[in-house]
């Protein structure tokens, strides 16, 4: 990645982590340390090819990644071996507590009542997943987490570089909503990219063409 755009703006790339041997795609995975599956590791490898050819060059001025393998993982793999990654421990994916490593129709049979709460509240502020974390406290620890980033990279419209950050779904919607006021759908393996020119905006979210076969 070159150290700057084109027009000089720190830029920051967060990809959500691939496919899991937990089956990210269908299981409510949060806390669990499920580790990335050979798809998984073919999508990070995917994304990184996307990076290198949306910007050109791969030299990150940080790497950040959530704590959990699967992420610290897809961050290895898209800025290389030797690069030095950050761990955020604010940027783990929320705590679905009953939830957790459950399917939906899993959920649905073994805890019916939780199930329909959370099939009509889950978007209220003032959710929690049973036995888990609320929407308010996983969104003031993501917040928690940007902080820490953003004194791990210091920007300004002049440029720092930029910055990669590999997660999970949860945690880049609510990096990007509270950057730049919008919700991407985050789907394993997909690329935003943001920059700052003095405030956040986004430059593209949700790329996922390159993990079409």
């Amino acid at each position: 990645m070159t150290h700057q755009d084109s027009k000089g703006h720190s830029r920051l790339i967060l990809v959500r982590h691939g496919e899991t041997t937990g089956e990210s795609s269908i299981r409510y995975h949060g806390r669990g340390d499920v580790a990335l599956s050979e798809l998984g590791r073919a999508q990070m490898r995917a994304a990184c090819t996307a990076i290198e050819r949306l910007d050109g060059g791969m030299k990150f001025a940080r790497v950040f990644s959530s704590p959990l393998s699967r992420a610290s993982e897809g961050a290895r793999i898209v800025a290389g071996e030797s690069a030095e990654i950050f761990a955020i421990e604010e940027f783990a994916e929320v705590h679905f507590g009953l939830f957790e490593g459950l399917t939906a129709e899993e959920i649905r049979e073994r805890y019916p009542r939780e199930f329909a709460r959370f099939s009509t509240d889950r978007l209220s502020a003032d959710y929690a997943y049973p036995g888990g974390e609320s929407r308010a406290d996983f969104t003031r620890r993501v917040r928690r987490g940007v902080a820490k980033m953003l004194e791990l990279w210091p920007h300004d419209s002049t440029c720092a570089g930029t910055a990669v950050v590999v997660a999970h779904r949860g945690t880049i919607r609510q990096i990007v909503e509270y950057l730049a006021g919008e919700r991407p759908i985050v789907e394993l393996g997909s690329i935003q990219i943001m920059r700052f020119d003095g405030k956040w905006r986004t430059v593209a979210l949700d790329v996922t063409e390159h993990l079409i076969k």
